[in-house]
């Protein structure tokens, strides 16, 4: 049946994140025990006070079409919450809400790149970026970047990587899959570079920004000499525990902002006018001392410590401590090349697959972020789970010869 289907189509990779977890959940139909540290969801519940907005929301009948850039009152707040958080001047006019912040980012890649821009993305990156670009026919340049230098790339490689193509570079910063976060020098760094070359536009996607452990958050949006280049995406999903909620958010130009305006007004329109109003009581608080956010992270700190110190015990594992999000991104060199009952183990594929076969772990190959020979886990689930997870994996690497 390809045959029938577009060219488009044909060319999109299946995101391999949700590809695991919906193998996983198969397993778990079938009455297998298995531990899902694939997906990269918070495992609590959305505050209270953000439930009760909803409820209100509804209550008074907030329940029709939204404007296709978001209410004005959530696009005040996300100004408010950019000053507020990261001293950052927007307009609600620069602001366009969408449903998640993947929409976000797709809505910014296809109207700004034309059929044959490069588009710069470091490695480990996110999946979907790497898919987007195609979508917008655009050529992916990757910039590799290892455990050595925990997961982050120079300024050196970055002008290196440049050519008269490049159109955009998208990064992140707390980053999925490595948990790396960006210093203001580093960032300052790139900056100069970007200086040069005026005709480059920067995705930051800056969702994970409330799970960051090392200290204020840094944004390249800060840069004023590059300002009005980046196109910030942010969202509530992962700060607040609002995967299901839909609602992600860009900062940029009016110009850009309005094209994706007019985008999302022919694909989607606006976003659920309840998750809206769920979103302005979300932002109206952030992650203030105390906050259901600052407990969240507290959580997720505690886990991360705990887990790579149990990681680090296993030979032919290199986990670095991540500086931020939920995950631990690790190096599997040293495990590539053993047999399990006579079949070799030659990638990181090939390990997930065995995890989840034989320990019953679900996992993401770092193949699927550009990053082979490492693989992605999740530590938003519980500290027994996490215990377990280890005891399993070393059980398992037990076998291989």
């Amino acid at each position: 049946m390809s045959n029938i289907l577009s060219n488009r189509i044909n060319s999109l990779a299946e995101s391999e994140t949700l590809a695991m977890s919906q193998r996983s959940r198969e397993l778990q139909a079938q009455g297998i025990d298995v531990i899902n540290l694939s997906i990269g969801e918070p495992d609590f519940d959305t505050p209270e006070y953000i439930k009760g907005a909803a409820k209100e929301a509804i209550d008074n009948n907030f329940t029709h079409y939204t404007p296709v850039p978001g209410y004005m009152d959530l696009r005040q707040a996300v100004v408010t919450k950019l000053k507020r958080d990261n001293n950052l001047d927007y307009k609600a006019s620069n602001i366009v809400v969408s449903t998640g912040a993947k929409q976000s980012l797709a809505n910014a890649i296809l109207c700004l790149i034309n059929p044959g821009d490069e588009v710069i993305i470091p490695a480990p990156y996110w999946v979907s970026y790497k898919e987007l670009v195609k979508l917008a026919e655009g050529v992916v340049v990757n910039i590799s970047a290892d455990i050595n230098s925990d997961y982050k790339i120079t300024p050196q490689q970055l002008e290196a990587a440049i050519t008269d193509k490049t159109k955009m570079f998208i990064f992140s910063s707390p980053c999925n899959p490595s948990g790396s976060v960006y210093s203001h020098a580093e960032l300052e760094a790139l900056c100069k570079v970007f200086e040069k070359h005026e005709n480059i536009f920067i995705i930051s996607d800056e969702i994970y920004e409330y799970i960051n452990y090392v200290g204020k958050h840094e944004s390249l949006a800060s840069f004023n000499t590059i300002k009005d280049r980046v196109i910030l995406i942010n969202g509530v999903s992962k700060g607040y525990a609002m995967t299901g909620w839909r609602i992600g958010y860009m900062a940029a130009t009016n110009e850009i902002a309005a094209a994706c305006t007019k985008l999302q007004g022919q694909i989607t329109s606006g976003t659920s006018s309840i998750s809206q109003k769920a979103a302005i009581s979300a932002l109206s608080i952030g992650d203030a001392p105390g906050s259901d956010v600052a407990k969240m992270r507290d959580a997720f700190r505690k886990r991360r410590d705990m887990f790579v110190k149990l990681l680090n015990e296993i030979e032919g594992i290199k986990t670095p401590m991540p500086d931020g999000a939920f995950y631990v991104f690790s190096d599997i060199s040293g495990i590539l090349g053993k047999k399990y009952n006579g079949k070799t183990i030659s990638n990181d594929t090939e390990f997930c697959d065995f995890l989840l076969d034989v320990a019953h772990i679900a996992s993401v190959p770092g193949a699927a972020f550009g990053a082979p020979n490492c693989f992605r886990m999740s530590y938003a689930t519980t500290e027994e789970n996490l215990i377990e997870a280890v005891n399993r994996l070393k059980k398992a690497l037990d076998m291989l010869q």
